[in-house]
């Protein structure tokens, strides 16, 4: 049986033989077979590039094990991993120091972040994980921290409003989208093979020296305003709270929690969900075996009234509390 590949599928496999990088290969063999028909003309193709996945993915396990470890593979942790990008000099690192425990270079002068910092910032009951990166210039493809810019779940992408932020604001977009990683901007677009739309919100940081309505006001025209802009202060602390909520709400997850009947919920430990998912996501989420023997739950918070029978398919919202009966 032929196997029928459609243009497409040749648009990929031509950009996995122009790749440079592991992680461009690997991008371009996941669209591949993503795209890939299923039937038996295409087994042999499937388990050839399953193969191959196999031996990319054993190569850049080994390149990041022992001493040669790359201090750009960052491991995910929290309920969230989201990336502070942006041009030298805007105030990464004072963000990073106001919002976590972390305690980074702070310097009046550029480039002092040469590899990534990380920390973990406090929301309600949960910790979301901060990774200020290097400044991003010129081919995003050739920096060491690529594979975090197409993985990581947003990104806050820090302009100086005392400066030019919205000329700063389209050249990281630009710069962004020639890697193939587009922000919201292409939310409503088709997305070229091998392309990545990441969640994004743009920082005014230092609005203590800049008249900061003007500065978001130019900013927001010049994106269409398409992403989220908030002007803080690191400095000085200025709308620092309200930043966090802008950042839970960017990586569009909630906080659900559950309780076993006849008990009282436990409100210390949420199970952390992608925004509309179902009952029956977070029984996986649980356990297989809750998802497998799962009958009915009952809701307290978006139910029309507290203990509410809902089936499998329910979609939860923030704050809900789940009984799951098996």
């Amino acid at each position: 049986m032929p196997a029928n590949l459609p243009p497409q599928y040749h648009k990929a496999e031509e950009e996995f033989k122009n790749a440079k990088t592991i992680s461009e290969r690997i991008a371009a063999l996941e669209v591949m077979m993503a795209i890939m028909p299923h039937h038996k003309g295409t087994d042999k193709l499937r388990a050839d590039l399953n193969r191959k996945m196999s031996q990319l993915k054993e190569r850049a396990e080994a390149g990041g094990k022992g001493r040669h470890t790359s201090v750009f593979s960052v491991e995910r942790q929290g309920a969230a991993q989201v990336l502070l990008i942006g041009p030298a000099n805007a105030g990464r690192s004072s963000i990073l120091a106001a919002l976590t425990a972390a305690r980074p270079l702070i310097a009046d002068y550029p480039y002092t972040t040469t590899q990534p910092e990380i920390g973990m910032m406090p929301y309600a009951d949960i910790q979301i994980q901060i990774v200020d990166l290097p400044p991003m210039e010129g081919d995003v493809r050739k920096l060491p921290f690529y594979n975090l810019l197409r993985t990581a779940d947003a990104m806050l992408l820090v302009a100086d409003a005392s400066g030019d932020p919205a000329a700063d604001v389209k050249l990281i977009v630009e710069e962004l989208a020639a890697g193939k990683v587009f922000s919201p901007l292409m939310k409503d677009r088709k997305l070229p093979i091998g392309g990545v739309l990441t969640k994004m919100l743009i920082i005014l940081n230092k609005c203590d020296a800049a008249d900061a309505g003007l500065a978001a006001d130019t900013v927001r025209e010049a994106i269409d305003g398409a992403i989220g802009v908030i002007p803080v202060s690191a400095m000085h602390g200025t709308a620092l709270e309200d930043l966090k909520e802008e950042i839970y709400r960017v990586v569009e997850i909630i906080r659900v929690y559950t309780k076993v009947p006849g008990s009282k919920p436990d409100l210390h430990a949420p199970f952390v969900l992608p925004a509309g998912s179902s009952v029956m996501y977070l029984a996986r989420s649980i356990h297989r075996d809750f998802a497998e023997g799962l009958r009915f739950a009952r809701i307290w918070g978006s139910g029309k009234f507290d203990g509410q029978t809902v089936q499998r398919d329910h979609v939860l919202v923030e704050g809900d509390v789940i009984e799951l009966h098996i």
